[in-house]
């Protein structure tokens, strides 16, 4: 929520990105709000709406009338996750912004755990600790974590995992492509940012059903690999002087 008092911008922008996901929304907008006032607080909460077919739309209008914090943002056509992340980046006003997912297994209650490490890091990354998913999932998703960190020389435990806390900063130096949300921390690196993991609760999804599985991500993730592997190499990095006359 912002002081309407001085007017003055949030400390926080917390950025949902949601499709499909009416069952969900209600209940992690609850979440978020006890969580952040409990902690003392300012935000506010951007509910990017990814082109949903079902009631979500309205649901985050119902939502948005009984909490002056929440902005909606309203993709016309279904662009994907990085699409709504990069337009929930842009619109931002906090110092510091925050993602998760809207399906309620990122746990709100784990934000102000992040919080602390903003100040000495560009980036804070959770790591889901005892994931909630099936076997298959999580298989698929170490050897995902691993081929991204060969090919990209990271160290990213988790890049699955919604659940992060960014300087808005060092987001404002992004340049995003479809299927780029998986690569946010390489990113930061790309930046010259510098990025902290911690472990982070990870819940079952709280309604709805999963809109990605393993085989739909597969080859999408492979050519998005191939396509970081290049901007590293051809990233500009350089140190420029401006020398004064004499």
């Amino acid at each position: 929520m912002t002081d309407g008092v001085d007017n003055q911008p949030p400390r926080l922008s917390i950025v949902v990105p949601a499709y499909n996901e009416e069952e969900c929304l209600p209940g992690l907008v609850a979440e978020i709000r006890q969580t952040l006032v409990a902690a003392g607080e300012t935000y506010e909460l951007l509910l990017v709406d990814d082109g949903s077919t079902d009631r979500t739309p309205a649901v985050m209008r119902e939502l948005a009338e009984q909490d002056s914090s929440i902005r909606i943002l309203r993709l016309l056509q279904n662009r994907g996750q990085t699409a709504a992340f990069d337009a929930g980046f842009k619109a931002a006003q906090g110092e510091v912004v925050v993602t998760l997912d809207a399906d309620g297994q990122n746990d709100p209650g784990d934000i102000p755990k992040l919080l602390p490490f903003i100040a000495d890091f560009d980036a804070v990354c959770g790591i889901r600790a005892r994931r909630n998913d099936s076997w298959i999932r999580r298989i698929s998703s170490r050897v995902g974590n691993g081929v991204r960190n060969w090919a990209t020389g990271e160290d990213i435990v988790d890049t699955g995992c919604s659940l992060k806390a960014f300087r808005r900063g060092i987001l404002q130096q992004f340049q995003l492509f479809t299927g780029m949300h998986r690569f946010f921390p390489t990113l930061v690196r790309f930046a010259g940012g510098r990025i902290r993991q911690i472990e982070v609760n990870h819940r079952g999804r709280q309604g709805g059903t999963a809109k990605y599985g393993v085989g739909n991500r597969l080859f999408r993730t492979a050519a998005d690999l191939l396509a970081v592997v290049w901007m590293k190499r051809r990233w500009l990095r350089y140190e420029v002087v401006e020398e004064s006359r004499s």
